[in-house]
């Protein structure tokens, strides 16, 4: 049995939000009082602008401890309620495991291969093919990226069985009319459909572990591997879902044709211009954020998000509405999220900087506006050979990804027009 625990609010997660708040009150004090030198002076004084520069700084610094201390909170743990075997050179497994993962522990520990399933490789590469790990080691992989990578905690995440996702979607639906009573009923035409294809591509790593390591009969595998390759796929992943070209990766939601919004079509990602090029336009910049807000149709906004990395934040963090109010505010309380102009703020390193003609914002409902797909199965392939005295397993997994609906992700481009 397998049982998976979860914390809300641990006190690092409290302590690391009290911080976050007390560096945002101390921002907020320091920035006021630069607004109020430019207002009077035409200029801020060079050290206000360097203090407000620092603790801007400190509150991202404090952000990011909390989003860490959430992650590790939302991180499973793995129980496998198994006995523990005595330290001892020769190891056997729990009685009460299943057959699978008694298999695929044997196979990691000793490079005994009796009783797992075999993925033949078709390739004459030799690294090709490899065992399928069993369903309780795959599920903590994905659970664990789940946590880290930010695209899966706000996208659309299917498993599939096949290489290939193929989603026919409607871009026009079925027309229709008024007639009266007894007119004549015209033929109507029949809604326009379209069929997306999201293929998966392979997505590797290749942790190392030393023979001492696997002969420690109290290490958990599982959560080794699952731990291992964590950052490494979620890395990737990540940098594929928001710029991959689609070319033996899945294809991010900028890697599309980006078009003005008026001249957005079925296809396409539409864009809202800044106001100036490079930079948010000098009067009004939020101005600018509600109409990427409004871009979308309103069916859209009200699980709409914004996607952009820490650098854009600490720009949009010093901007006020027309009341005097930060239209950044940071998370009240552990599990939730800063927000900008009342929607949830979701950062992605990769996510390009501010700069001319780049697209460093994202709005939209991303839940069904990207999608992401998980072909079902983890391969893992032992090899005790290439880098003696440590053992490496060549883990891999397919992933693949895109834009679902076209509607729903607007972004915002630097540029005047």
């Amino acid at each position: 049995m397998k049982e998976t625990k979860t914390a809300s609010a641990t006190p690092e997660a409290r302590a690391a939000l009290h911080e976050m708040m007390a560096a945002f009150e101390a921002f907020k004090g320091a920035n006021d009082a630069r607004l109020s030198e430019i207002e009077n002076k035409a200029s801020a004084d060079a050290l206000l602008e360097e203090k407000v520069a620092r603790i801007d700084a400190a509150v991202g610094q404090a952000q990011a401890r909390l989003d860490r201390a959430l992650s590790e909170a939302r991180r499973p743990w793995i129980s496998t309620e198994s006995v523990a075997a005595p330290s001892t050179t020769s190891w056997s497994p729990s009685p009460k495991m299943g057959e699978e993962k008694s298999a695929f522990d044997g196979y990691v520990r000793t490079g005994r291969e009796g009783g797992l399933e075999v993925k033949a490789g078709l390739s004459s590469a030799p690294t090709s093919g490899g065992y399928v790990v069993p369903p309780e080691t795959e599920r903590a992989i994905e659970r664990r990226l789940m946590t880290v990578s930010p695209m899966r905690e706000i996208a659309t995440v299917r498993t599939v069985a096949s290489g290939v996702f193929k989603k026919p979607v409607s871009t026009a639906g079925i027309a229709s009319g008024w007639v009266a009573e007894t007119a004549a009923r015209p033929e109507t035409d029949p809604a326009t459909l379209a069929l997306l294809e999201f293929p998966a591509a392979d997505l590797y790593a290749n942790p190392a572990a030393t023979q001492a390591l696997l002969d420690d009969a109290l290490v958990d595998l599982d959560e080794w591997l699952a731990g291992e390759v964590e950052d490494a796929f979620a890395a990737q992943e990540t940098t594929a879902f928001v710029t991959g070209d689609g070319t033996n990766k899945p294809k991010g939601f900028l890697g599309y044709s980006i078009v003005a919004d008026a001249s957005h079509a079925w296809g396409d990602i539409g864009y809202v211009a800044s106001g100036a090029a490079g930079a948010f336009t000098a009067s009004n910049p939020t101005d600018r954020l509600i109409d990427l807000i409004y871009a979308p149709k309103a069916q859209y906004r009200p699980n709409g998000r914004f996607v952009m990395n820490r650098k854009t934040v600490s720009a949009v963090r010093k901007f006020k509405d027309a009341d005097g109010n930060y239209i950044w505010s940071p998370a009240t309380r552990a599990g939730e999220t800063a927000s900008l102009l009342g929607y949830p703020v979701t950062e992605i390193e990769t996510m390009p900087d501010i700069a001319a003609n780049s697209h460093a914002i994202a709005f939209g409902d991303f839940q069904r506006g990207y999608l992401i797909v998980d072909r079902a199965g983890v391969r893992v392939l032992r090899d005790p050979y290439s880098a003696k005295p440590y053992v490496l397993f060549y883990t891999t997994k397919r992933v693949g990804g895109g834009v679902q609906n076209f509607d729903a992700i607007k972004v915002m481009k630097f540029a005047a027009s």
